[in-house]
């Protein structure tokens, strides 16, 4: 909605007083002339509050974009889009292959071998690298060392389904006798290893191990919980990569507790306990083990392939000397709650967080404004403002205002502003395609969005492109599936739903809906209706709201449409799945991984499979996208997973965003160079889009300076 549609609604008093209000806010350059403060501190806005100021917690940009500088993680992305190292000042990526040896199988060339000449078979192949098949010998080239693991015993207790409908898991005791194992060491990651190597020990070495003989359960079970447990506990194959970080020394939080390896095991360790209920554990699952080598050294070692590995490190780093079971215990005690119940939820650390990044917190009025300060013992320095503040502020044209009175830094301008913004010779302005997208998501617990033919007629019943045309301006395109449109996991070839009530209708009357004389759809003397949510202050998806509401009233749908406060609609509603449809939107990442937003496993509360997708063909693309690390096989996989997800239509998604953000022209990037003298940049972008990647550089100056030539 424009801000002149929007005056046409406000008595005239209102306007004159909205008008002399924004005439009193002092100019930018009155604020820098009494508060010479002003150019060292940076003030930007968000339409909502944050949740939670804990890294493995949230999942909300508000939180995130403070956290992303109160928190450091051991590496992101630089300029080029390539890891980069931060926490961490260097990694390697190595494997650790196991299969058990399979004393029944008929090597060719060899006949049936034990493990010493098995082992042997392969370090003469890997010397010779003289077979026929060539893949062969370059994975043999990648393995540095082959040694034999001796057969072991050992007991495993395990859950099993009791076997009666709805009935608990029972708890079984597996007596484990492991045959031995061939060890192989590489040098890095190869996930067609076991693939090459039936080519050397037969198609069927593998697959024909039978592990059930090794296995003693008590009480017995069948012979298919038999078969499962053998597959789970003694794997034919088993892929470990493994990830080792050297830390930077020297490193501190913002209490002055110095950080080290124990800090990194314990954040995963922390994430991982069931009691923590992180949305982001799907991302640390597949770890088998998190070692400190030494105070400096951490080796990550994985249960199985997955691609994504390196880049979920990025995530902030916590202290665990704050947040240990003692400190937790201690304050627990001191809050007058019970430890046992008590877990890092429910600490004050969320509201008050100590990380190693550029800034330190320093307040947080809920609804109001988030404050902090630089960190003087920042490892790459301090940044060059002194202070940093998120102020909330929900009303779109109070941001505007506020912007050009100096009082806010930046502003993310409205699709309507645009063309009117983008040259305006006061500030400097940047743009791009929005990695995300906004979508329509049906809770698929509740029918009758449980049925796809209803969620299709829903979308058909949309006039998407109408949407962008006049709600967005134009600063849109249409989507179709889950995957960032500006990558090539994107699938061009889907077509979207196209706008049709016609057929929408026709496939509601396929699903038993009929119209009454009154015009509305019933099926079972039930009406059709149901209510749609969203967050408060964003007037592009209020918009959005009123128009779906109509467009399937138009169909005989009634539709009632609820705003609500941003930490409410999360928490309440959308995490406890307590809706029946929502228009929300994510912003993505560069990797396709989607694990926690479309992987049946991520259904349950305060994860963010929050619509209740399930489709086993969808869990094995996923896991296979995970697992893949060829990028042409990567890109096959998810354009087969983006068919799946638009077939099925769990969201009608809606566009992808055109984004456009101003500045001062007074900000810029201020430099040394090995002289000490003082070097002046102009902000440029990266590759993504993204204007901030040198913002600890950032200064506002009273005037523009000469720049430096790049």
């Amino acid at each position: 909605m424009t801000v002149k549609r929007l005056l046409i609604l406000i008595p005239s008093f209102i306007i004159l007083f909205l008008l002399q209000s924004y005439l009193w806010v002092p100019t930018y350059e009155e604020q820098t002339r009494g508060n010479p403060e002003r150019l060292e501190e940076y003030i930007t806005a968000s339409l909502g509050d944050a949740t939670v100021l804990n890294p493995i917690l949230s999942a909300n940009s508000a939180s995130s974009q403070i956290e992303s500088l109160v928190f450091e993680g051991l590496l992101d992305r630089n300029e080029e889009l390539r890891f980069r190292g931060r926490l961490a000042e260097s990694w390697e990526t190595s494997e650790t292959a196991f299969f058990y040896v399979n004393p029944e199988a008929v090597v060719p060339g060899h006949g049936t071998l034990n493990a010493r000449e098995t082992a042997g078979l392969l370090q003469e192949t890997k010397q010779t690298a003289n077979h026929p098949n060539k893949a062969l010998n370059r994975s043999l080239a990648r393995v540095k060392a082959i040694t034999v693991d001796r057969p072991r015993t050992f007991v495993a207790e395990k859950q099993v389904d009791a076997g009666e409908k709805d009935a608990a898991r029972s708890p079984v005791t597996v007596r484990v006798k492991a045959p031995s194992r061939i060890r192989l060491h590489l040098d890095q990651v190869d996930p067609d290893l076991f693939t090459h190597l039936k080519s050397l020990l037969g198609e069927t070495y593998f697959s024909s191990f039978d592990a059930t003989g090794c296995l003693t359960i008590d009480p017995p079970q069948d012979q298919t919980t038999l078969a499962e447990l053998a597959a789970e506990l003694l794997p034919a194959t088993e892929h470990n990569p493994v990830l080792v970080f050297h830390l930077r020394p020297g490193i501190q939080f913002h209490d002055g507790h110095p950080f080290d390896a124990q800090d990194v095991r314990f954040t995963y360790e922390t994430l991982m306990d069931p009691k923590t209920l992180s949305p982001r554990i799907s991302d640390y699952e597949p770890v088998k083990r998190v070692e400190v080598i030494d105070p400096l050294t951490v080796r990550v070692v994985y249960k199985r392939l997955y691609s994504p590995a390196v880049g979920t490190w990025g995530m902030g780093i916590l202290p665990e000397h704050l947040l240990n079971p003692e400190a937790l215990k201690q304050e627990a005690l001191e809050r007058g709650k019970d430890p046992a119940d008590f877990s890092i939820r429910q600490s004050a650390f969320n509201r008050h967080p100590v990380g190693c990044g550029p800034f330190r917190f320093a307040q947080w009025k809920s609804d109001q404004f988030i404050s902090l300060t630089r960190f003087e013992n920042y490892w790459e320095g301090p940044p060059h403002y002194q202070k940093y503040v998120m102020r909330i502020i929900p009303d779109l044209l109070t941001q505007e205002m506020e912007f050009y009175a100096g009082t806010l830094d930046n502003y993310q301008v409205q699709p309507h502003q645009v063309k009117r913004l983008k040259n305006d010779p006061r500030f400097q302005s940047f743009s791009g395609t929005s990695f995300g997208y906004s979508y329509i998501g049906y809770n698929m617990r509740r029918p009758p969005f449980n049925d796809r033919r209803v969620r299709l007629a829903l979308g058909m019943a949309i006039d998407v492109n109408e949407i962008i045309r006049y709600v967005l301006y134009g600063q849109g395109e249409r989507i179709t599936g889950p995957f960032v449109k500006q990558t090539d996991f994107y699938d061009h070839d889907v077509s979207p739903v196209p706008y049709d009530p016609k057929q929408a209708l026709s496939l509601l009357h396929q699903a038993g809906w009929t119209r009454t004389p009154e015009g509305w759809l019933e099926k079972d003397g039930k009406r059709f209706e149901f209510t749609l949510i969203t967050n408060s202050g964003n007037e592009i998806r209020k918009a959005i709201l009123a128009i779906l509401q109509e467009a399937w009233k138009k169909i005989g749908i009634d539709v009632q449409t609820d705003v609500l406060e941003w930490s409410v609609f999360i928490q309440e509603r959308v995490d406890k799945h307590d809706f029946d449809a929502l228009v929300l939107g994510w912003v993505m990442g560069i990797e396709p991984d989607l694990y926690q937003i479309w992987h049946s496993s991520q259904t349950h509360p305060y994860q963010l499979n929050f619509v209740g997708f399930k489709n086993p063909e969808a869990d094995r693309l996923i896991i296979k996208i995970r697992q893949t690390y060829d990028h042409e096989r990567q890109v096959e996989y998810c354009h087969r997973l983006h068919r799946i997800i638009a077939h099925e239509q769990p969201y009608t998604f809606l566009y992808v965003g055109k984004w456009t953000a101003i500045l001062d022209k007074r900000i810029v990037i201020k430099d040394v160079d090995q002289d000490g003298v003082e070097l002046y940049k102009k902000i440029t972008p990266t590759e993504t889009g993204n204007y901030t990647y040198h913002f600890n550089k950032w200064v506002k100056v009273p005037e523009m300076p000469e720049f430096t030539a790049e």
